[in-house]
């Protein structure tokens, strides 16, 4: 069994991403209460492992995760996108006029707003700390005429009949999931994307430059976020996620940029997943 640390409650999108890469019958869910419980979890060995939304279609990245991945030194083995489709629950028996009030966090709040309005406007929306938790304490406290908004996992593993599924207003919504785990090893050839951290000089042209020449050597650049240097007045850090084809040719360009860029830290590299297809771990 692995034990895999999560940001929330058994039964979140954060556990249904770990599933998706490590298989549920492989699985222990660490439950933790923020970000950086997940690297506190592994450090002190409660966790073998650690699986942390990084960035979300609708809401895009989540600054503070950008953060902990230079704090703490744990190498990215892989990644999941997750639909997040989100799903009105309760305890059996009930219909949807029997609810008057919803509990759930509220960038789920966010994202259902519209169905509320729409076909259910006498339910009070109320936020709460995760959505998981909020279906959980429906079930342990039998709370009758309160729904949460969850995900079928939470409805499956606290015993909620979903009283209506998706729910959310744009279905194109996705969140990515980064892999930490230092037991995993990525075979090289099974390589074709990593994800790096840097600095540049503070002048002209420094960022333009370096672009022109992942760009020569082939690199796909899929993401770059910067985030300011505390204590360096308009300097920044530069996240960049880069996808490639040959791994000779990405190490060539790592070369060809080094001595133009300063503090490179390479956060990982692993094989690359898409929208439509579960990831799995990597021999």
């Amino acid at each position: 069994m692995k034990k895999v640390a999560i940001q929330g409650y058994k039964g979140c999108f954060h556990e249904q991403a770990a599933r998706d890469f490590y298989g549920p019958e492989r699985l222990e869910v660490v439950e933790c209460d923020s970000f950086d419980g997940l690297f506190q979890a592994v450090d002190a060995g409660v966790a073998d492992a650690a699986v942390m939304a990084i960035e979300n279609t609708l809401s895009g990245g989540l600054i503070h995760n950008f953060e902990l991945l230079r704090r703490y030194d744990h190498r990215i083995k892989g990644e999941v996108y997750l639909r997040i489709r989100q799903n009105l629950m309760a305890l059996p028996g009930q219909s949807l006029m029997d609810i008057r009030e919803v509990r759930t966090h509220y960038m789920a709040i966010n994202q259902t707003r519209s169905f509320f309005e729409r076909e259910c406007p006498w339910i009070q929306l109320t936020e709460s700390e995760d959505t998981a938790k909020s279906a959980r304490e429906i079930a342990e406290r039998g709370l009758r005429g309160v729904g949460a908004v969850a995900s079928e996992l939470s409805a499956k593993l606290y015993g909620l009949e979903i009283l209506r599924g998706g729910i959310e207003t744009y279905k194109q919504n996705y969140t990515r999931f980064l892999i930490f785990d230092d037991a995993l090893q990525v075979s090289v050839e099974a390589v074709d994307k990593a994800s790096i951290c840097f600095t540049l000089p503070h002048k002209p042209g420094s960022l333009a430059h370096i672009l022109t020449i992942l760009s020569f050597y082939d690199m796909n650049l899929t993401r770059i976020q910067s985030l300011p240097i505390p204590g360096r007045e308009w300097q920044y850090f530069f996240y960049a996620d880069i996808t490639f084809s040959d791994y000779e040719r990405y190490h060539q360009a790592l070369t060809a940029v080094r001595p133009l860029i300063e503090d490179l830290d390479i956060l990982g590299e692993y094989t690359q997943t898409s929208y439509d297809h579960p990831s799995g771990p990597q021999d």
